[in-house]
C-alpha cells in the first residue's frame, strides 16, 4: 500500500499506537504530521515528520494543527484521531473530573480535530479519517465506565460523520483495538498480562504495529469503498 503524495495527521503520536501508526504511514510514503500534548514527548520521536504540540481538547489548538499542516504542505488527506487517556475507577468511586477529562480528550478531541480537518477535505473532495476507538467501547469493562462511554461515542460519531461526508468523497472509519502491548500494559504484572491474554481467543496481546497496519489499510486506496465501519483489531475478543 503506497501513500506517496498524501499528507497525514496523527494525534497522540509520541508513543504506542500513535507512534507505530505515524511510522507506518511515513514508511508508505506519506508526509506525516505528528501531534501530542507536550513538546518534550515529541522531541524524543525519531521520525522525519512535522511535530506539533497541541491540546486536542482546545478548539483553537485543533484548528491550528490543521492550519499548520495546510501551510506546510497545502493539503490534508488522512487524519488519525488516536489521542486518548484513561482515568479508571469503579462507578461509585468515580469523581466528576475523572469522567469529564476522559470524555473531553477521547471524544470531544476527536470531534474538534475532525471538524477542523473536514473543511479542507470537502474542498478537495477526498480524505480518509480514522478514529481509534476500543473493544471496550463495544463490550464494556468494569472500572472503565468513562473510557467505555468515550470510545462508544467515537463509534457513533464515526458513523454519523461518515454519512454526512460520503457524498464529497471523504471516508470515515473507526478501529477498535483490543488489549495492545503498550506503555499502559507494560506496568502490569506478568500475572495480570496472563489474565488478559486468557480473555483473547488468539491467546496473546496485540502489538501497536497490528493496529498501525489496519490504519494503513483504511488510509489507502485499497479501502476506497469502505466507510462508516468499525474494524476490530482484538485477537477475536469482540466476536
Amino acid at each position: 500500500m503506497k501513500l506517496e503524495g498524501k499528507v497525514a495527521v496523527v494525534t497522540g503520536a509520541a508513543r504506542g499506537i500513535g507512534h507505530a501508526t505515524a511510522k507506518s504511514l511515513a514508511d508508505a510514503g506519506a508526509k506525516v504530521v505528528i501531534c501530542d500534548l507536550r513538546e518534550e514527548d515529541l522531541a524524543g520521536v525519531q521520525l522525519d515528520a512535522l511535530k506539533i504540540a497541541a491540546d486536542v481538547t482546545d478548539s483553537e489548538a485543533a484548528d491550528g494543527l490543521i492550519a499548520a499542516t495546510l501551510e506546510k504542505w497545502g493539503r490534508l488527506d488522512i487524519v488519525v484521531n488516536n489521542a486518548g487517556i484513561t482515568r479508571d475507577n469503579l462507578l461509585l468511586r468515580m469523581k466528576d473530573p475523572e469522567w469529564e477529562a476522559v470524555l473531553e480528550v477521547n471524544l470531544s478531541g476527536v470531534f474538534k480535530v475532525t471538524r477542523a480537518a473536514v473543511r479542507p477535505m470537502l474542498k478537495q473532495r477526498f480524505g480518509s479519517i480514522i478514529n481509534i476507538s476500543s473493544v471496550v467501547g463495544i463490550m464494556g469493562n468494569p472500572g472503565q465506565a468513562n473510557y467505555a462511554a468515550s470510545k462508544a461515542g467515537v463509534i457513533g460519531f464515526t458513523k454519523a460523520v461518515a454519512r454526512e461526508v460520503a457524498p464529497r468523497g471523504i471516508r470515515v472509519n473507526a478501529i477498535a483495538p483490543g488489549f495492545i502491548q503498550t506503555q499502559m500494559t507494560d506496568v502490569l504484572s506478568d500475572e495480570a498480562k496472563a489474565k488478559l491474554a486468557s480473555q483473547i481467543p488468539m491467546g496473546s496481546l496485540g502489538s501497536p504495529e497490528d493496529v498501525a497496519q489496519a490504519v494503513l489499510f483504511l488510509a489507502s486506496d485499497q479501502s476506497r469503498y469502505i466507510t462508516g465501519q468499525v474494524l476490530a483489531v482484538d485477537g477475536g475478543m469482540a466476536m
